[in-house]
């Protein structure tokens, strides 16, 4: 690999120049092996994106990988599964030598398929190579039961046959998705919808190397890592693995969803989706907001009213993530704000965002609905715990006490919300618990984020019975 890139513009070009270049070529587990272990030893991440699974699932991949073992991930919807398998293209070298026109990636030393066996014979040293580069060594599949052996191994070319060769001539064969793989990665989602028969004709790929096709054995020892992801529920509800094939990969890792919600929430920053016109419209969201969030998620996969059979993905974190941002985007386009940040009484818009990506146990709407309410007030109060004791705020309760009430609405003004604590703050004293708390949520620094604080705590006190919360057309007013 250092002759290719030392003389990048001058690369072997024959079988010829490759052989007196002194290129190694390896298979494709030493390939990735060898990569991995430079990469450990310079302390490199080889997964960019892939978030808490530092200690659980990365250390059995690379334990796999050195071993030289096929890889099947096992876990629910929304676990990096596919990410992690895409990820393993760059354990890959940046590129390597293939006999040039060679529909199976051959290896100019040592091909595999007859028609480069035939033209390495004739034509020795002088067989042309190609470079090709690692993005070009993965193929993915979903498997769904309609896949074919004709998809994944090859078929019968009849125009091949009809210009006089025989059925038992290998070159009569089109080749399907894993032979084109040769020398690369092969991936394969949801591997129980695969129909058994196909199955067999995986494990015959990936042990014996014998493949039958219309009724005649070709030998035909492929290079392919054969990576694949299933769904625990699928082994009951849509399919199963044959267990043949199971025996076949070397190891089953178990993904699980993220264990901290500072991790889900990592995830939530990392994969909300952008525009180019973010810059513009500033949009900020506090920390604890992005808690009450993730809380949120993190209720929903222990709740028995939801089907954990099928999970909770961490998309839906990310899709309520843009949701209450968009939410918060709409309101400061109407009122001419720039500061983009959501608020409590944004948090109602997140059914839209939930409901499809949960399965309830029970197909009641009205009830559905009051579930996930009682998600964002349970994921409220639970935020609101781990910042504040109630007792800290008496001071300010005493306020309402006195005859005192504030009105919200997601359409209002921040200006609104800091003319009000303004108006407050003769009372100093009283104020004294809410202005510490707006400090401690980060929302003391502008209008907006005041607003968002000021609803937070209003609705924590709320849900410790310390304030009354009316509900009017539009907004609520709390209220001794």
């Amino acid at each position: 690999m250092k002759v290719a890139k030392a003389s990048k513009n001058k690369k072997p070009r024959t079988v010829g120049e490759l052989r007196k270049a002194n290129f190694p070529v390896y298979s494709v587990k030493m390939e990735m092996r060898k990569n991995l272990i430079e990469r450990i030893r310079k302390d490199k991440d080889f997964f960019p994106g892939i978030i808490g699974y530092q200690e659980t699932v990365i250390p059995q991949l690379e334990n796999a990988i050195l071993s030289g073992q096929d890889v099947i991930f096992l876990g629910e919807r929304g676990q990096a599964k596919t990410r992690m398998i895409r990820s393993l293209v760059y354990l890959l070298d940046e590129e390597i030598p293939v006999i040039a026109g060679c529909e199976i990636n051959d290896n100019p030393f040592h091909p595999i398929c007859k028609s480069c066996q035939e033209k390495l014979q004739a034509l020795q040293d002088k067989v042309e190579i190609a470079w090709l580069g690692r993005d070009q060594r993965y193929s993915e599949k979903l498997a769904t039961p309609d896949v074919t052996i004709a998809d994944l191994i090859g078929e019968v070319d009849p125009i091949k046959v009809a210009e006089g060769r025989y059925l038992s001539d290998e070159l009569t064969i089109h080749y399907g998705l894993i032979p084109r793989t040769n020398r690369g990665i092969f991936a394969i989602n949801e591997l129980p919808d695969l129909g058994e028969k196909i199955q067999v004709g995986l494990f015959n790929i990936m042990e014996e190397r014998d493949v039958q096709v219309r009724g005649y054995k070709i030998r035909l020892p492929l290079d392919v890592y054969i990576v694949a992801s299933a769904n625990p529920e699928d082994y009951t509800s849509r399919g199963r693995i044959i267990t043949p094939l199971k025996d076949r990969y070397g190891s089953e890792i178990r993904t699980h969803y993220p264990r901290t919600l500072k991790d889900e929430i990592e995830i939530m920053d990392q994969e909300r989706t952008r525009f180019d016109d973010d810059g513009a419209f500033a949009p900020s969201v506090p920390p604890f907001f992005k808690e009450v969030i993730a809380e949120i998620t993190a209720l929903a996969r222990k709740s028995p009213e939801i089907n954990q059979r099928s999970g909770v993905s961490v998309r839906v974190s990310i899709s309520n993530y843009e949701n209450v941002i968009s939410n918060a985007l709409r309101r400061a386009i109407r009122v001419g704000e720039e500061e983009v940040v959501p608020r409590v009484s944004d948090l109602p818009y997140l059914a839209a965002s939930t409901s499809g990506k949960i399965e309830f146990e029970t197909v009641e709407e009205d009830r559905n609905q009051s579930l996930i309410e009682k998600l964002i007030d349970k994921a409220l109060l639970n935020t609101f715990n781990r910042y504040f004791q109630v007792q800290q705020f008496d001071p300010f309760l005493a306020r309402f006490k006195a005859g005192w009430s504030l009105e919200v609405s997601e359409r209002m003004k921040s200006s609104e919300y800091q003319q009000k604590t303004q108006e407050a703050s003769p009372h100093l004293a009283e104020m004294r618990g809410l202005l510490e708390a707006l400090k401690k949520l980060e929302c003391d620094q502008s209008p907006a984020r005041i607003a968002s604080g000021l609803e937070f705590i209003l609705e924590g006190l709320h849900l410790h019975h310390r304030l009354n919360k009316e509900k009017l057309p539009g907004k609520a007013a709390y209220h001794a």
